[in-house]
């Protein structure tokens, strides 16, 4: 009898160790569990990742750009100032015109881009007033960039109707030719003396663009 009592203490020794274990081992396997799962949404800030720049900041970093690196500008418009004109009548004329070259020159030390139209008129002097209508302009050629290096001339066709065709006209004598280069305020003199006509419907001239000489 106390051989058996002895027997059964072991067994439920044994069975109470093996409860003990079994216990243990559960508890590791959940902590596992809960470490290898993914962190919730509050994680802290430092392990967010870097948020991308702003606007302002790209804006800023784009100014920065293109002040380090400027945009190259082409050559200025010719002006008044940096050319010289002259005539070249050469050309010949017919039905009671005059046909010439009008030539300008860059008398400046920088190239320079003449392009379109002129405005021409007849007119009493330098300074004087201009007389009748100004130069129609002739749109069969179209117009392109000359560009002129210092001492390079640009030629447009410059046409003149003598002022005895227009029975209508009320003729005053002209000193010569205003100038105006394209998009130019300011005018150059060409002293030619020429017969103009007061009346602004009567058309005595015609100019053409400028093309390279």
């Amino acid at each position: 009898m106390r051989s058996q009592r002895i027997k059964h203490a072991l067994v439920l020794t044994t069975a109470a160790a093996a409860a003990l274990l079994l216990s243990g081992c559960g508890g590791s396997t959940t902590q596992s569990n809960v470490a290898a799962s993914p962190p919730s949404p509050s994680a802290s800030p430092a392990s967010l990742p870097a948020a991308s720049s702003s606007p302002a900041a790209s804006a800023s970093a784009t100014k920065s750009t293109a002040a380090a690196h400027p945009a190259t500008s082409g050559p200025v418009p010719c002006k008044a100032a940096g050319l010289t004109a002259t005539t070249d009548a050469t050309g010949g004329g017919a039905a009671g015109s005059v046909y010439m070259k009008l030539i300008l020159t860059n008398s400046g030390t920088e190239p320079c881009l003449l392009k379109g139209y002129a405005g021409v008129s007849l007119t009493t002097g330098p300074n004087g007033e201009p007389i009748g209508a100004a130069a129609t302009r002739d749109d069969s050629t179209p117009a392109v960039d000359v560009l002129l290096a210092p001492g390079k001339a640009g030629v447009a066709t410059l046409r003149y109707t003598q002022a005895a065709n227009y029975p209508a006209c009320t003729r005053k004598p002209a000193a010569g030719f205003r100038v105006y280069p394209p998009n130019d305020t300011a005018s150059l003199f060409l002293a030619q003396q020429r017969d103009a006509c007061s009346n602004t419907d009567i058309k005595l001239l015609t100019i053409g663009t400028f093309q390279p000489q």
